[in-house]
């Protein structure tokens, strides 16, 4: 069984900028990785499989829908406790992550946002405890970076719609007892709506033969003549400012996330040039270690400077789709960066389980690219200070 011998690395003392309850909500979460993901999480990315007994303690500990109010079942948090989860989650694994974001961001903020208050009551509570597990449509296999050409659509029938279509690459599709889609209009307008397992005509085939997020379940969504109460359909948004909000509020989790999985390997990285002799000396001691370590702690410090300002803006109501965008860029280039320098620092053993390098970089393949591309972010900025829309 493997060892957990992280400490986090805070070259600022960003901690100092916390408050007692974040750390409190933070070291909770980084300890029950320690003690229930850490020593499994290798043997499940090696099978292929996700590990189902960490949901009700994920539950438990407030990760699904932290900033959801107590009255629905969410933990009232603040975005910085929110942040911080999610960095202590994806320390562990991405697909932990990617497991407990989707739920709270993707499945339990639209309801919360747009839903009625009937759907509230009925989804949120259970959600929030895991009893039910949630996913997100909206990519498409021919609409991934432009979700407005989605063909997913239904028709009204009486007190129900017809539901057709399929959405692609959908985390926790394999296993989720309801699903937010988002699918056309008879007018072609965008709309959300809660289908649940067990509607006829909708299934979810798992998706096979991934080399990143290996730990999570990711499959597809098909809607074949699936009729759907019309009570189902969340009244309180229409076109692509729905899904595009969720989106960023997973964004967000994300560049925090990702920032945990460049922790991880940053301090196996040190512990392990501090101990690796080569050449009767400590391959820490060599410029060019020196140089790589230097760098990540460099990247990693800027980058949870700018999480936690983007957590205040958030908390004040003022932080920008914009500016989130470029949060989950940075983060992730700056992840992906850390995790092949640190496998270079391991040698050959970095690609090995016996170290979590390889697997964060795996992951960060993913991550890099879902809710919204390195480029497609590189373009919101772009347009955000330029005024000029190069999308068309």
């Amino acid at each position: 069984m493997l060892q957990d011998l992280f400490q986090s690395p805070d070259y600022f003392a960003v901690d100092s900028l916390l408050t007692e309850e974040h750390l409190l909500i933070r070291d909770a979460v980084r300890q029950w990785v320690k003690k229930d993901v850490s020593p499994v999480i290798e043997d499940y990315c090696q099978r292929a499989a996700f590990p189902t007994q960490i949901i009700k303690s994920l539950g438990e500990l407030g990760c699904f829908g932290p900033t959801i109010p107590v009255e629905y079942g969410g933990g009232g948090m603040d975005h910085i406790a929110y942040g911080l989860m999610m960095q202590e989650l994806e320390r562990g694994d991405s697909g932990i992550r990617s497991t407990a974001s989707v739920q709270g961001s993707l499945v339990m903020y639209p309801i919360f946002t747009f839903g009625s208050e009937a759907q509230k009551k009925k989804y949120l509570p259970k959600l929030a405890t895991g009893e039910w597990m949630g996913c997100f449509g909206l990519t498409e296999p021919d609409h991934g970076s432009n979700p407005a050409g989605m063909i997913t659509n239904f028709r009204e029938e009486g007190d129900h719609v017809i539901l057709n279509g399929a959405k692609m690459w959908i985390s926790n599709a394999p296993f989720a007892d309801i699903a937010v889609v988002w699918a056309k209009d008879e007018a072609g307008e965008i709309r959300g709506i809660i289908v649940e397992r067990g509607m006829e005509g909708f299934t979810t085939p798992e998706t096979k033969g991934k080399w990143s997020l290996r730990a999570s379940a990711t499959g597809e969504l098909v809607f074949d003549q699936v009729k759907v109460p019309k009570g189902n359909i969340l009244p309180g948004v229409k076109g692509l400012k729905g899904p595009l909000s969720c989106l960023s509020s997973a964004r967000y989790g994300i560049a925090w996330g990702v920032i945990g999985a460049a922790m991880d390997c940053y301090d196996t990285a040190l512990r392990y040039a501090k101990e690796r002799i080569q050449f009767d000396r400590p391959i820490g001691g060599f410029q060019l270690t020196q140089k790589k370590l230097a760098e990540m702690i460099t990247e990693i410090t800027k980058a949870q400077l700018m999480n936690w300002r983007l957590g205040v803006l958030k908390n004040e109501g003022k932080a920008t789709p914009a500016q989130i965008s470029m949060a989950k860029r940075n983060a992730c280039e700056v992840a992906s960066n850390i995790a092949r320098d640190a496998r270079s620092i391991l040698g050959g053993m970095g690609i090995t389980g016996e170290f979590p390098v390889m697997r964060h970089m795996m992951n960060l393949e993913s991550v890099s690219t879902y809710e919204g591309t390195h480029e497609i972010h590189l373009l919101i900025t772009g347009m955000d200070v330029t005024g000029l829309d190069a999308f068309k």
